[in-house]
Order: structure tokens, then C-alpha cells, then sequence
């Protein structure tokens, strides 16, 4: 049974599909969960590390004394102690550790947008494929059923004598083009259904035709660029690496730098004095300790010009990413621009060649054209009408493809009916988390 027009599914519903069930950026959300631990990893420098010990065994003593008498036993020893480490100073190494890692869950977060940017846009192409597919097989169709029909004509029209069989053979030919080009059409729907499967998550009932969101796109091309190098995620990310490489510096020149703990113990053995002496000892101390590196072989050294290294790889990326950014927003404006021009171009075609097909048509049952005539003009208005399909999706595809580009390809922006994926709401859940296992979901 036919999908009623208020059944068809429309771009939206499908963009929320995709977005809620992609496996592509689902696994990339948790990729982020993962980066946010890093954080609460680095506040544990700040925590003191508490460490319990129990020993225990079976143990024969025999003991000979000055008098060269014997002194025979049995022992069980066990022991049982806690240990409390406290840092009080790490050559600001914890402080720097924390803000790198605050750092990279910034950085993490662009990049989880970046790709949300790049699933809905694979499921804009995907939606458009499908219907620009499907307009192509109709086309199709409807082109295989004129050339069978003008086939059936030019046979009577043969068996009356009006044309040659020359006529007959050309017409035929052209009906088996037009059937080589279904099946073309329709293995082409049949690609495109499956990508949108994998995109979307389920195989595609009715589309409804999207239209264009140019209200959603800046005014010039300057602003455009401009909204870019402000806001694209990949920018963003590309900067917060940056300071994460700063900060990395730090961290090494922290290994230059002494280091002072608080250390508490208290422990009680029992059974332990193999004299047999004494039969139980309780002890319990605190103590601090000072260490300061005087030369540990130029390690610290490498490592903070290494770090240093790392800083200007990060900023020379960064120049590249905003390079990138630039070219991307100008190939896709005039992409969106030149869609625009391509759709307008098309439908003056396609009317065009409507035209001249009707015209031929009646001018070959006048005897003034020939059935190549009549399938030449076929074929032409055919072809205007799969570039007019094809520019119509490139229209789509254009504008959203520019809304990526300056980096608002997003729930909120696209006003989508879901709720968006907030990262920082797990981030907050693990920050200050000093124990347990299962991770907020209840894994």
C-alpha cells in the first residue's frame, strides 16, 4: 500500500534518526566520556594515597644460645599496616596536569561536534541521494514506456508502408537504451537506499523533497568566512591543542623541580622476633620528605624542548586548520551559488525541450521529421531532465554543505525536534568522583 502524503517521512525526522543512532558518532561520544576521566586522574594527584598491607605465614625457629642450649618455637607472623602519602608540592606537575587534561575535554568536545557536522551532513547527501535517485528511475521509466510506445508506432507505421525498416531498427535500438539506463537508474536507488541505511539506521519509506536553508546562511561571503575561523569546531579544537601543548611544557619543566610528601605509617606485627623475644610490635611514624633532582642524565631537559617542539607543530596545525576552513567556506559558497544558477539553468531546459519534443512530435505525423528526430528530442529532453534533477539535489546538499563549512551544522541550529547530547553533563558526573567503578550509565 502507497505511504499517504502525511505518512512521507521529511529531512528533519531523518537527521534526528541519525543523530540519535549513528554508530559513527555514538562511539565518538563515548571516545569523549573516556577523555573526560583524564580529568579526575589528574585531581587525584591532589589526594592522598592510602595503602593497606597484611602478611602472614608459618615459621619454625630453633636458636642456639651462648650456653649451647637450645631454644626451639613455632611461629605464625603476620603483619597488618596502613600507609597515608600525602604530596604537598609536585613542582606545580598535578596543577599542570589538570589543566591539560580540562584542556584536552575542551578540545574533545569540538571534535565530537566536528563529527556531529560531518553525520548530518552524510545524511542530508544520503536523503538526497535517495530522492534524486528515485526522480531518475521514474524519469526512466516514463522515457522506456514513450520509446516503447513510439516503437509499436513506427512498426504500423512500417507494416503501412510510411518508413523504412531503418526507422523500426533505430527506434528499438533506443528502447534498449532506455531499458540499459533503468537498470542503471535502479541499481543506482538501490546503492543509495543502502547508504541511507547505514546513515540513518533504517531503509528509507517516502521522502518528502527538502528545501534549501539559506536563511540560515550568512549574508556575504567575508561574513561567512569570518563565522569560520570564530566558531568551525575543527578551529576550536586545533587552538584548545595549543594550549594543551603549552601546558605539556610546563608539566616537563616540572620535573626541574624538587618535590615534597608527608608520609604516615602504622603497622603491628605479631609472632615476627625470630629470638622469640618479643612477642607482638606496634609501630606508627610520620615523617616528610624533600627530593630534588640534581642530574638525572638530561631526561627533564629533553623533554621540555621536546614538549616545546610539540607547541609549534600545534600552531603551525592550527594555521593549517584556519587555511582549511578558509577554502572550505569559499568552494562551498560558490558550490551554493553555482547550485542556484545550475536549478534555474535546468528548468529553462527541461521547458525548453518539452516544447521541442511536442513540437517534433507533431511535425514527424506531418511527414516533415523522421523517428530520429522524435528520439533525439527524446533523448534530449530526458538528459535536461536528469540535470535538472541532479542540480535540484545539488542545490540542497550546497546549502547545508555551507552551514558545515562556517561550523552550524547542528541540533540547535537546525531546530531539530531531539534533545541535543550535552557532553559536559557526564563531565560533571566524573569530575570530582574519588571512587567507584560503574561509570554513570551503570556500566
Amino acid at each position: 500500500m502507497a505511504v499517504s502524503s502525511a505518512q512521507a517521512e521529511n529531512l528533519s525526522e531523518a537527521l534526528v534518526k541519525a543523530y540519535q543512532t549513528n554508530p559513527l558518532l555514538n562511539a565518538e561520544r563515548a571516545r569523549q566520556r573516556a577523555t573526560d576521566e583524564n580529568v579526575p586522574q589528574a585531581l587525584a594527584g591532589y589526594r592522598p594515597q592510602i595503602i593497606a598491607s597484611l602478611s602472614a605465614g608459618l615459621q619454625a625457629v630453633r636458636n642456639t644460645l651462648p650456653d649451647n642450649s637450645l631454644q626451639n618455637g613455632s611461629l605464625t607472623p603476620w603483619t597488618v599496616g596502613v600507609t597515608v602519602k600525602q604530596m604537598l608540592f609536585d613542582g606545580f606537575r598535578t596543577a599542570n596536569n589538570v589543566r591539560a587534561s580540562e584542556l584536552q575535554v575542551r578540545s574533545g568536545r569540538e571534535a565530537l561536534r566536528n563529527v556531529g557536522q560531518g553525520v548530518l551532513l552524510d545524511a542530508i547527501t544520503a536523503y538526497t541521494n535517495v530522492l534524486a535517485n528515485q526522480a531518475l528511475v521514474e524519469a526512466q521509466r516514463s522515457n522506456v514506456t514513450f520509446l516503447r510506445e513510439t516503437l509499436n508506432i513506427t512498426q504500423r507505421r512500417l507494416s503501412a508502408g510510411d518508413v523504412t525498416p531503418t526507422d523500426t531498427a533505430q527506434a528499438e535500438a533506443r528502447l534498449n537504451r532506455g531499458l540499459a539506463d533503468l537498470n542503471a537508474a535502479e541499481v543506482n536507488l538501490a546503492v543509495s537506499q543502502a547508504t541511507y541505511a547505514q546513515v540513518i539506521g533504517q531503509s528509507p519509506a517516502r521522502l518528502n523533497p527538502p528545501d534549501p536553508i539559506d536563511r540560515l546562511l550568512p549574508g556575504n561571503r567575508e561574513d561567512a568566512i569570518a563565522q569560520a575561523q570564530k566558531q568551525h569546531p575543527a578551529v576550536m579544537a586545533a587552538s584548545f591543542d595549543v594550549d594543551v601543548a603549552s601546558t605539556v611544557v610546563r608539566i616537563a619543566e616540572g620535573g626541574l623541580l624538587p618535590t615534597l610528601s608527608l608520609q604516615g605509617s602504622a603497622s603491628r606485627a605479631n609472632d615476627t622476633d625470630t629470638t622469640l623475644g618479643t612477642k607482638r610490635t606496634d609501630q606508627a611514624s610520620i615523617g616528610g620528605q624533600l627530593v630534588a633532582p640534581v642530574y638525572d642524565g638530561g631526561v627533564a631537559a629533553s623533554q621540555t624542548r621536546q614538549a616545546k617542539q610539540v607547541v609549534t607543530q600545534s600552531r603551525q596545525v592550527l594555521d593549517q586548520i584556519r587555511n582549511q576552513s578558509r577554502t572550505a567556506v569559499v568552494g562551498a559558497w560558490a558550490a551554493n551559488v553555482g547550485a542556484k544558477v545550475a536549478v534555474s539553468a535546468a528548468e529553462s531546459e527541461v521547458r525548453a525541450a518539452t516544447v521541442a519534443l511536442d513540437g517534433v512530435r507533431r511535425e514527424a505525423q506531418g511527414g516533415q521529421r523522421t523517428t530520429v528526430d522524435v528520439l533525439n528530442a527524446q533523448q534530449d529532453l530526458i538528459a535536461a531532465k536528469a540535470r535538472l534533477i541532479g542540480a535540484q539535489r545539488d542545490r540542497v546538499v550546497a546549502s547545508y554543505t555551507l552551514l558545515s563549512a562556517i561550523g552550524r551544522l547542528d541540533v540547535k541550529t537546525l531546530g531539530l525536534n531531539t534533545p541535543d547530547y550535552l557532553p559536559d553533563v557526564h563531565y560533571h558526573q566524573v569530575r570530582d568522583a574519588w571512587h567507584g567503578l560503574r561509570t554513570p550509565s551503570g556500566q
